[in-house]
């Protein structure tokens, strides 16, 4: 699943007439960068969540990956016109589970990150374990110093940022395996499907799993840019 809802204020002006996730990187959207990884890494069946200028997304990926969207493995999930909102990232999951299988990639259309491989490997072994969630962890950027979540060898921990620990502190990439049981009870309270369109978070479903021990981390090294601001877009482009 691709998560391209958002409205990207801190974007703006850029972002009043064109989604974050198809702003141009290197002469290439956002979006298109990810899908081209995920092909690589054998995934051929992609969900899109879209709310803000929801309908340029699928005009834009239906024509950029045609044969995808010829032979149905490009779907999406309009936030927007059903319920005149984005989500957030637990309620948009949420919303698309029923296009989702048991295990699946989750990836920010707003993030850059093309060295990160979405190894096929790896996403068999998750699923056969015990785990809700696998995150890939990256260093902290300037702009988010103290991380989000501690790391313990291979699990990723709920620790509070005030909390004084020898474990090192890492930032979420928003690249993840996740499992379909992460969105049910005791660890969401969303109904199947979100037929209510709930808007919630996902960082509070991952801490309670965390909490369990049923999450599992891999720190990323490669280039990475949470493409949040003018600045970093251009920095990119430069």
């Amino acid at each position: 699943m691709l998560l391209a809802a958002g409205r990207g204020e801190r974007m703006r002006p850029l972002t009043d007439v064109t989604p974050k996730p198809l702003l141009q990187v290197q002469g290439r959207a956002l979006l298109d960068w990810h899908i081209a990884a995920l092909q690589q890494g054998g995934v051929n069946a992609l969900v899109v969540n879209t709310a803000w200028l929801g309908e340029q997304i699928p005009a834009h990926l239906d024509a950029v990956w045609s044969e995808l969207a010829a032979g149905q493995r490009l779907r999406y999930s309009h936030e927007g016109r059903d319920f005149g909102h984005a989500l957030e990232t637990a309620g948009g999951i949420a919303r698309a589970l029923p296009l989702l299988g048991e295990a699946f990639w989750l990836a920010a259309g707003d993030v850059f990150a093309p060295d990160f491989v979405f190894d096929a490997a790896i996403a068999r072994q998750f699923a056969a374990s015990d785990d809700l969630a696998h995150l890939w962890l990256v260093p902290n950027p300037a702009h988010n110093p103290l991380g989000d979540f501690a790391l313990d060898g291979s699990r990723a921990l709920n620790l509070p940022k005030d909390q004084p620990s020898p474990l090192p502190r890492y930032t979420y990439s928003t690249i993840a395996l996740l499992k379909a049981g992460l969105f049910r009870a005791p660890w969401c309270d969303i109904a199947q499907g979100n037929p209510d369109g709930v808007a919630a978070p996902l960082a509070a479903l991952l801490r309670r799993a965390m909490d369990a021990g049923r999450v599992g981390a891999s720190v990323y090294t490669g280039r990475w840019t949470d493409v949040g601001t003018p600045e970093r877009l251009a920095q990119l482009n430069a």
